[in-house]
């Protein structure tokens, strides 16, 4: 009896496990689709990126996330120089400290499409449907395993390419002070320089979360590194800035070889470029290396604030 009644939990366990796995094929229907050239290169203030930000939306319900704060959709509209943008956020509320807040985001514009030329539609599949398609992923299974004690909130950021509008303006209504950490995801579709099973975090340095990281994927096989190009000022140069800023341990996870990335603001950087699988295995290792941050068990030192 005692065989039969292991064998059951441990059935139990694997069925249980298998509710919230992230699965490649998921992970390649949602970039497929934020990628395609119906998106029309999610410029802002076009079609297209009013198509990307529905689909995102769909998304969001389809999961089953809650709205942020008091907005009524998941849209945080806002204006860039007098023209209607907006932000798409939804959350999941934390269990036991729901005011404690733990950020996974990436940005969902691009750079539109040219007006001559072969191909016309800079499709940004790396740049960056791919860290939209983590948030997305990343929101469904954090949905089904549901036992987050902090609240999770997945931000699909506008105006990145044009200047950090949509995150400038979500960090302007939060209170920084409630925001435990920032995962920023950016680029991470093709094999970073350390090859499969790595990425790397911006400013690794300057708070302890990158190290909470890693060892909560000890002995998984996957690594997270140092950011390789400081010279190229990663840290604040994507949408985790603006909170970094603010003293949040917001950093940017990315694969992208910045020195030698052949597609990066081309009309070249389209799905069939990527590493499905290993960009499968990167969100995975995110979802696992965030545990005992979305458990509060972890809280992760805060950046130094940038002097004004």
């Amino acid at each position: 009896m005692k065989k039969i009644s292991l064998f059951f939990a441990l059935m139990l366990s694997f069925l249980a496990q298998a509710q919230y796995q992230i699965s490649e094929n998921e992970v390649t229907r949602i970039e497929t689709e934020l990628a395609s050239d119906a998106m029309e290169g999610r410029g802002m203030f076009t079609p297209g990126i009013e198509r990307a930000s529905t689909f995102i939306e769909n998304e969001f319900k389809r999961i089953g996330l809650t709205y942020y704060k008091e907005l009524p959709t998941y849209r945080q509209d806002f204006l860039i120089k007098g023209k209607k943008a907006n932000n798409v956020i939804g959350i999941i509320p934390g269990k036991s400290k729901p005011n404690e807040y733990v950020i996974f985001s990436g940005h969902y514009d691009h750079l539109g499409m040219k007006t001559s030329g072969k191909d016309t539609i800079f499709n940004g599949a790396n740049d960056d449907a791919s860290g939209i398609t983590a948030v997305i992923t990343l929101a469904e299974y954090f949905k089904k395993k549901n036992d987050n004690e902090r609240t999770l909130i997945f931000v699909a950021f506008t105006g990145e390419e044009t200047g950090g509008y949509g995150s400038s303006f979500f960090s302007n209504a939060i209170n920084a002070d409630q925001v435990v950490a920032m995962f920023n995801i950016e680029m991470i579709g093709t094999e970073s320089k350390w090859g499969r099973n790595s990425a790397y975090i911006t400013g690794f340095e300057r708070s302890d979360f990158g190290t909470i990281l890693q060892k909560n994927l000890v002995g998984s096989g996957f690594n997270f590194y140092q950011d390789p190009y400081p010279q190229e000022q990663l840290f604040y140069r994507s949408d985790n800035a603006r909170l970094a800023a603010l003293g949040v341990p917001a950093h940017t996870i990315s694969t992208s070889k910045m020195d030698v990335e052949p597609n990066y603001h081309k009309v070249s950087d389209e799905v069939n470029t990527l590493d499905m699988n290993n960009m499968t295995e990167i969100i995975k290792s995110i979802a696992i290396s965030s545990q005992s941050i979305i458990s509060g068990d972890a809280t992760p030192s805060r950046v130094p604030k940038m002097k004004n």
